[in-house]
Parts: C-alpha cells; structure tokens; sequence
C-alpha cells in the first residue's frame, strides 16, 4: 500500500500554489516526500519545504518563463498541477469584456500554454509504467449551472475538462496522462464573500454530504491522480464536490 501511494522523489509543480486548493495540495506533496515548485503571479505565501517562482500564466510568456526556470533546475518533471484560476462575476447586462478575457486566459489558455511549454520535461519523466502526470484543476460549475452570474468562469472550466480529454488523447502515446479534478464548494478566498453574504448554511443546503471541501479532501485526490495508483486512469475528471453536482 506505501508504494501504491507513493510520490517520493517526484518532482512536481503546483501552479497557484499559494494559498486555497493549491497550497494544500503543494503541502501534501512535500509531506509525501515529493519535490515540489509553486506559481503564483503574487507569492502570498510558500508552503513550507517548496520553491517558489513568480509566474503570471495568464500570458504566453509567463508560462514560458516558468518553464525555462524549471528547466534550469530540473531534468523533469513527474507531475505538473494546473491549479491556478480567476473568478468574475457580474450581472448580464454589465458582464465586461476584460472579465471575461482575464479568466479565460488564466483558466484556459494557461492550462494549455503551460502544459506546452513544460513537455519536454514532462516526457523525460515519462516511462510506460509510471507516466507522467498532467492535472487541471477545474470545477463542478462545468456540470451544472452555477447559481451566481459567474458566465465566464463555468465556461472556462468546462473548457478545461473538454481541453484536459483531448490532450489525454493526444499524450498518451507519449506515456503523460491527463486528468481532471472538479472540486466543489471549498472556504477559498474565491468563495468568502459569498459565505459571508449567504452565510454558511444555505450554501450547505444542496451538499449531500453536508461540509465544505476540505484541503485534504483535494490533497488526497491529487495524491491519487499522481502515483502508482492512479497510473492507469486518464482523460477522466474527478468531482471531490461531496455530491453537489453529482447527485442532483
């Protein structure tokens, strides 16, 4: 079972690694022994035992960047986490265009420029029988129609589970496998403002499982996705969404 888990020695990247979702996962993953590098266009703050690198993946370039930096330090890397995001929500009628454009260029056009970016490194990692690992972070709002006039952040992510099956396809000839996990409703900053309009409770309500997600909840995923045990498992996506979307 401790080598079915097992991620020791890996290097990985989190990208939006400094707080929420990906915070918990970076941290994780050193506890599990890997190596591991976090993104963000702003370092909050560094999970204790990663590496930190400044990156707005928003652009072409900064995802290049991050890549040539990777690349001066690694020879590889076991398991890239597309884990940064933007949110915007506004009424119809207002809904502006530089909304619209900054989510989709960090949700999507990221994803899919950073990945390019590191697949040299990635294919280094890559053997038949422990394949690299691509994982995008999207969302439950990809399954169901969000209740807030977020219109651009559910299209981004739907975007990212259909973008995340073709690229399964693509790279799998080069031993990568590309995953997909969907959290739902997690106390991220993304999320705060509307738990203290809403309050808790209501926001609760339609959770089968009645709790938020928690950061363990996303790190054991994670975890999942990238070792031996999840080896065989790609163009799939994974709602950790306590039954939200998935039971309605």
């Amino acid at each position: 079972m401790t080598d079915l888990f097992d991620v020791a020695g890996k290097v990985v990247v989190v990208t939006g690694g400094s707080r929420g979702i990906g915070y918990a996962i970076a941290e994780s993953f050193v506890a599990a022994g890997a190596r591991v590098y976090i993104s963000s266009r702003r370092l909050a703050a560094t999970p204790e035992g990663c590496t930190a690198i400044a990156a707005d993946l928003g652009t072409v370039e900064g995802c290049r960047l991050l890549a040539d930096e990777l690349g001066a330090r690694e020879t590889r890397v076991d398991v890239l986490i597309n884990n940064a995001g933007a949110l915007w929500a506004e009424k119809l009628d207002s809904y502006p265009e530089s909304g619209w454009d900054k989510v989709f260029d960090l949700n999507v056009k990221g994803v899919f420029f950073l990945t390019q970016a590191l697949l040299p490194l990635l294919r280094t990692a890559a053997t038949r029988e422990d394949p690299a690992r691509v994982i995008n972070v999207g969302s439950i709002d990809a399954f169901h129609v969000p209740d807030h006039e977020t219109y651009a952040y559910s299209a981004s992510k739907a975007a990212v589970h259909q973008l995340s099956r073709h690229l399964a396809a693509t790279l799998a000839a080069d031993s990568i496998t590309v995953n997909v996990l969907a959290p739902g409703r997690f106390p991220s900053r993304m999320l705060q403002n509307t738990i203290d309009a809403e309050g808790a409770e209501s926001l609760l309500e339609p959770i089968p499982l009645q709790r938020f997600a928690e950061g363990a909840d996303m790190a054991g995923a994670a975890l999942y996705l990238a070792s031996r045990a999840g080896a065989f498992v790609t163009g799939a996506v994974l709602p950790v969404d306590g039954g939200h979307a998935t039971t309605l």
